[in-house]
């Protein structure tokens, strides 16, 4: 795989093929559908700064540097110590990210039953622009590759364009690509094989791909069309595995995202990272899952869920944040405006609105009431809220960490808790003091 370019038009620091489409490198989609399609040997030929490239792809591949950019045909050079001795040399480049595995075992499976030299992957398009055109003769072999900045008119109105992805015979690709002559600056191509392969009567093969495939990312405004393309194929496999994505424009899914069967994705969801959702949620409109899992039967609308745990039959929001660390124990309710992090909700508590929770361990069946904070930070440290089951906390209490309210306790509007309250009692006032708890006009 070359993944040696510069990538300048791409304004960024960022290694050109380690900006993220629908979650994920565009190197590790190439290698993912490499490895799919059943290539279990990969060098990636890079530049001499590539350590960020090193770091994410670790020893699941070997290296070649191509010290100078001089050309693919170069690049490719680099690498002949690392993959010499295979019948087939198939080449790839980490900026082409949407090839799919089924493309490429086809491409391997008609090079070797044509017995080819060379197996270029081709695709038709309405707006070639300045991809290289695929230039047949009147029987339809396939003579050479013309690239754009070099086409006359009429080349440049073919529509049968190269991919850049490419199967050789061993034998003959060394020796061939080693003889080339440079361009006038100084670079070798491999597209310039063709036309050798073809003048010298070897067998050139093709195989179609969709237009889609052959996406070249060198912009950020080509990034975003690779995104858009991808995002469409994620959707419509959800959709077909039995989920229902009412307006698929306004769903965004990333490739590393599990979904239940009977779940509904409302318009404006995002669903990012490695979250999982079990089957029959309702999720959205105008929410985002990043890094959490969600059980099955959970309705959330209009709120952020952020690297939490959400059990079965949950639902929050709207305009609710759950954040890191947080766990939500199954038919807990979190209602509007409620602010979670760090914390564990036990089955059945509920916090109606308004409410912050921070590094609190919830009891089952506890209620907050509206307004209660946890005051977790004295100024140096975060400290811990601990509520015991079947506690009522009331509207507006303040819950002065590190603190603990009994089970069964309860808290008066506006209370501020400083001290512990036992188990069965009652505290008011600011600070707060124990008073009788009287009894529960349903007698609880």
């Amino acid at each position: 795989m070359l993944a040696a370019g510069q990538g300048t038009r791409m304004k960024s620091r960022v290694p050109k093929v380690l900006h993220k489409v629908c979650g994920r490198e565009m190197v590790r989609l190439v290698l993912d559908a490499v490895a799919e399609a059943g290539i279990d040997s990969t060098a990636v030929v890079v530049d001499t700064d590539a350590e960020p490239v090193r770091q994410l792809l670790g020893s699941t591949v070997a290296y070649a540097v191509q010290p100078q950019p001089l050309g693919t045909g170069h690049a490719l050079l680099q690498a002949r110590s690392l993959v010499g001795g295979a019948d087939t040399v198939a080449v790839l480049h980490g900026d082409v990210p949407l090839v799919e595995a089924d493309t490429l075992r086809t491409m391997l499976r008609v090079h070797r039953e044509s017995d080819a030299d060379i197996t270029l992957l081709a695709a038709t398009v309405d707006h070639p622009g300045d991809l290289g055109r695929v230039i047949r003769d009147g029987s339809g072999r396939i003579m050479a590759v013309v690239e754009a900045r070099d086409a006359d008119d009429e080349v440049c109105g073919i529509q049968e364009v190269n991919g850049g992805v490419y199967c050789f015979r061993e034998s003959w690709l060394w020796p061939s690509l080693a003889s080339l002559p440079a361009s006038p600056g100084g670079e070798v191509y491999l597209t310039d094989l063709v036309s050798v392969a073809a003048g010298q009567g070897m067998a050139v093969e093709s195989v179609k791909a969709g237009p889609e495939e052959i996406l070249g990312v060198n912009t950020r405004v080509e990034l975003a069309a690779a995104e858009a393309a991808l995002r469409r194929r994620i959707r419509e496999r959800w959709m077909l595995a039995g989920v229902s994505i009412p307006d698929p424009t306004t769903v965004y899914i990333d490739l590393d995202v599990e979904l239940g069967h009977d779940t509904v994705l409302l318009p404006n969801t995002h669903v990012t990272g490695e979250s999982r959702v079990g089957a029959g949620c309702v999720i959205g409109p105008d929410t985002t899952l990043s890094g959490s899992a969600i059980g099955a039967g959970c309705r959330i609308v209009n709120s952020v869920v952020d690297g939490a745990v959400v059990e079965d039959d949950v639902d929050i929001g709207p305009f609710s944040h759950i954040r890191p660390g947080t766990h939500l124990e199954s038919e807990v309710h979190i209602g509007s405006s409620v602010e979670v992090k760090n914390s564990r909700l036990g089955r059945g508590a509920r916090s109606g609105h308004f409410s912050y929770i921070g590094d609190a361990q919830v009891g089952a069946n506890v209620n907050i009431g509206a307004g209660t904070v946890t005051c977790n930070y004295d100024g140096v440290r975060k400290r811990p809220t601990i509520i015991g089951e079947g506690a009522f906390i009331g509207s507006g209490s303040m819950l002065v960490a590190p603190v603990t309210i009994g089970a069964r306790a309860q808290t008066g509007a506006g209370a501020v808790v400083t001290r512990d309250v036992p188990p069965n009692a009652l505290a008011v006032g600011a600070p707060a003091r124990l008073r009788a708890k009287q009894p529960h006009p349903r007698g609880e």
